[in-house]
């Protein structure tokens, strides 16, 4: 071990200037609580959480941390530090391989739970593992795969972040694309998964309610149609059930496809001001990671096309934006 990370750094030596590019960072994470605010509780809540406490007592720990927020500030649950401190300190100590990781993130889901109930919050907690793993993108992977599954953050919560400032350098590196389509895709699953569950349900009353009617002299029949028969309360909140989560999978797409024309705009404005060429390697990298999220989602973005060019890709947008909406809808003609 001691020789390969040896020979790592004799070839990062040799080649900075020339393959900086194409070298590969070292897979190891950053635990930033060493001289910053928060420094005591972090080092208490290691203590606490290698004695094996519970997750009632690391919001003890976590309890006095001021929140650094103004109270001017929309989200007085929302307290950045106490976040800062506990996903931090947690990943940390479950660093030593994604088993270890998903332990200790299961074990304190009623924490995250409590601290990250709003969107703002679940960026934070989604920034703080950034800035602990940025040199590992498959653990970043993984962990927002596993954070969605157990319902610590939202699709909506990870789009955002995505496309936050903070991540611009990342913006065309393969992992932040690997992590957008999951969260569709997880997003998607859910939808087909209540549409399902809605259909049988629906099948099983018809049916019950159907063979009420052929079987009302067998007494046994109709106790046995009676036991599978869903309530029509039952049936009312799948339905509910499922427009909300189409109503989420709608959300998600008007925040990506918006994201992506805010920052295309900018980069097409700020090109014709300053008399440059728009047609940059970034360009052409982002307006293709546009269509891939049309084309790859096509049955999901079909149905809210409607939606899009009512509300986003409207006639005023840069004709360079439209065109790929355009083309889309072409397709699907």
């Amino acid at each position: 071990m001691v020789k390969s990370f040896r020979n790592y750094e004799i070839f990062v030596m040799h080649n900075e200037s020339s393959l900086s590019r194409f070298i590969v960072v070292e897979n190891t994470q950053f635990f930033c609580f060493s001289s910053l605010p928060g420094t005591s509780a972090a080092h208490q809540l290691v203590v606490s959480i290698r004695q094996k406490c519970t997750p009632e007592e690391v919001l003890g720990v976590l309890k006095d941390l001021p929140n650094p927020r103004s109270e001017e500030e929309t989200d007085s649950r929302f307290n950045p530090l106490k976040i800062d401190v506990f996903v931090q300190t947690l990943l940390n100590l479950g660093s030593k391989s994604f088993s270890h990781s998903f332990a200790a993130i299961s074990k304190f889901l009623y924490v995250f739970k409590i601290l990250a109930e709003s969107e703002e919050a679940q960026i934070c907690v989604l920034r703080n593992m950034f800035e602990l793993w940025h040199h590992h993108q498959q653990m970043m992977v993984v962990l927002v795969d596993k954070m969605l599954k157990i319902q610590i953050v939202e699709c909506s919560a990870v789009a955002n972040w995505i496309f936050s400032k903070e991540m611009t350098a990342e913006f065309t590196k393969m992992y932040l694309w690997e992590v957008l389509h999951l969260t569709i895709k997880k997003m998607n699953r859910h939808v087909i998964k209540l549409g399902g569950e809605l259909a049988e349900a629906r099948e099983k009353l018809a049916r019950a309610e159907s063979s009420e009617s052929e079987s009302e002299d067998d007494d046994s029949k109709k106790k046995q149609s009676e036991a599978e028969k869903p309530t029509e309360e039952y049936v009312e909140r799948m339905e509910e059930k499922l427009e909300a989560a189409q109503a989420d999978q709608k959300n998600l797409f008007l925040i990506i496809f918006q994201r992506f024309i805010m920052i295309l705009s900018e980069h097409l404005v700020r090109c014709d001001t300053d008399g440059r060429d728009y047609a940059t390697h970034w360009y052409k990298w982002t307006i293709g990671r546009l269509q891939q999220v049309f084309l790859a989602h096509h049955e999901q973005v079909q149905k809210y096309s409607s939606t899009l060019e009512t509300l986003l890709f409207t006639q005023d947008l840069d004709p360079h934006i439209l065109e790929v909406f355009q083309q889309f809808v072409s397709l699907r003609a």
